[in-house]
């Protein structure tokens, strides 16, 4: 069982919880504060990290499930554990429902919006799997998918949005589809083999690119709006400033003519970008506002 377990977090990617789950703090945070002068209650931090722990477990379940077949023929996933047989196509499905029943319960305790919002979030995590199937914007709506973290902590303890509110969901999708176009770029050859559709699949390696520049470029400037619309200090804006530094210097270590540090631009630079702005969003908030 153990040995199971382990390999359903490596199927999921567990480690890469750390793109999605500190934006979803930083929004309960920065929503109650906005919202409701206030902190959010522990046990409300409790279910949202149960809530997004069901939801990306379930998302990332449903994916490798969906793409088996892809997986299978592609030379760079042939080895994950569903076409390598180290699970079977059942174990990964009651992982999925257990998963969602694990999203529905820790959302039954956060506001009511939350659980009336519910179909909404379950659309977009079981329909971005399809999507490059027959849309290169996939990489957009899987950026829209994973941006409902922040959102989703937000609206979970404070029942209403505000423009701050959508500005944080907008910046988190841009950055997550940008670094996924940078990510897709490995696959281009095998998806045009597969009439699979993507963005470096439809623009090429160097159109791409720039692409993710440019929605990188508008998620800098909404980072940095952040710092004007929610009144927080320059703790916030000193941090905002090294993830902007970071989100370029992924571009500069991936060229049209080298993709060999994809995997670092990838996991080592978003992964440190979101940690690194969350800690001193926290910071900000936590200990210069002296709760």
């Amino acid at each position: 069982m153990i040995r199971k377990l382990g390999i359903i977090l490596e199927m999921i990617k567990f480690e890469h919880t750390v793109f999605a789950l500190p934006f979803a703090y930083m929004g309960a945070i920065l929503g109650t504060i906005v919202m409701e002068d206030r902190l959010p209650l522990w046990s409300e931090i409790g279910w949202i990290t149960l809530a997004m722990f069901g939801a990306r477990s379930a998302a990332m379940g449903l994916n490798r499930l969906i793409d088996k077949r892809i997986d299978t023929s592609n030379p760079r996933t042939s080895n994950r554990a569903l076409p390598a047989g180290l699970l079977r196509s059942v174990e990964v499905l009651l992982f999925i429902v257990a998963s969602f029943a694990m999203l529905v319960y820790a959302s039954a305790n956060l506001d009511a919006i939350t659980m009336k919002l519910m179909p909404i979030a379950v659309f977009m995590l079981v329909f971005y799997s399809y999507t490059k199937r027959f849309t290169w914007l996939c990489h957009i709506i899987l950026g829209l998918t994973i941006g409902l973290s922040p959102l989703g902590g937000w609206v979970a303890v404070t029942g209403e949005f505000n423009a701050a509110a959508w500005v944080l969901y907008a910046t988190v999708s841009l950055w997550i589809a940008g670094f996924d176009i940078v990510y897709a770029t490995q696959d281009r050859e095998y998806d045009q083999r597969a009439d699979l559709h993507s963005i470096p699949v439809r623009f090429g390696i160097a159109g791409a690119l720039w692409i993710a520049r440019a929605l990188h470029a508008v998620t800098a400037v909404g980072f940095l709006s952040l710092f004007w619309m929610t009144g927080l200090s320059w703790a916030y804006l000193f941090g905002a400033v090294i993830a902007v530094s970071l989100l370029f210097y992924q571009h500069f270590l991936v060229r049209p003519t080298d993709l060999s540090r994809v995997q670092v631009a990838f996991f080592g630079m978003n992964g440190t970008l979101s940690v690194v702005l969350f800690l001193f969003a926290i910071f900000d908030l936590l200990v210069l506002r002296q709760w």
